[in-house]
């Protein structure tokens, strides 16, 4: 497999799924402004979208979508738990974090990374993305991770978005429960790995 990604996304958290599981894949950077991947490559052509995350399958197709990718990676090793089995209400409850993370939490940062957003419209994000954390927060007063005992994918892209809330100003010290959580995700090897990886590609 490999993963196309580009330092600072939403692609760090397939990035710690893959390493969670320990699967064999390479690593490709995508220059996002040229959509030139850094061997030279057209990233067109190999998504459309234009968007990281992208992982290219052994059998040569291509996966795109965060949520869908890393649950992709998760049933390639089932052992490591990063997803309750298909079919059971545990898989349905994984997804509806990783939906509400994409669709609400997610895209809620969008204004603040777009050139020339009013100042009133980035304060409404900010006000916004806080009344979600306040959400996440009340989930995590009694569990240590977003499923309960057990780190999921979930996390890994709720760990990934919690990294943004510096470009609005966010402290998530604001909430007791968050910073412990984001402090015990950021200790786990496969994170720093994944993390210490893109920094240096």
């Amino acid at each position: 497999m490999k993963l196309y990604f580009a330092p600072g996304t939403c692609s760090l958290s397939p990035h710690i799924a893959l390493a969670e599981c320990g699967l064999a894949f390479e690593t490709e950077r995508v220059d996002l402004r040229t959509k030139v991947t850094q061997s030279g490559a057209d990233y067109r052509a190999i998504n459309p979208k234009g968007s990281v995350p992208a992982l290219q399958l052994d059998n040569g197709e291509v996966l795109t979508e965060g949520p869908a990718i890393v649950q992709y990676i998760a049933d390639q090793k089932p052992e490591a738990k990063l997803a309750p089995p298909a079919g059971t209400l545990e898989r349905y409850r994984l997804q509806e974090w990783l939906n509400f993370i994409s669709s609400e939490l997610h895209k809620a940062f969008a204004p603040l990374f777009t050139p020339g957003t009013p100042e009133e419209t980035k304060t409404s994000a900010v006000a916004g993305i806080r009344a979600k954390l306040d959400h996440i927060a009340k989930t995590l007063e009694n569990r240590l991770f977003l499923m309960g005992e057990e780190f999921t994918v979930a996390d890994g892209y709720l760990y990934t978005i919690l990294g943004w809330t510096k470009f609005g100003g966010i402290d998530i010290g604001d909430w007791v429960a968050i910073k412990a959580y984001h402090d015990r995700i950021a200790a786990r090897p496969a994170v720093q790995a994944a993390q210490a990886a893109e920094k240096a590609a």
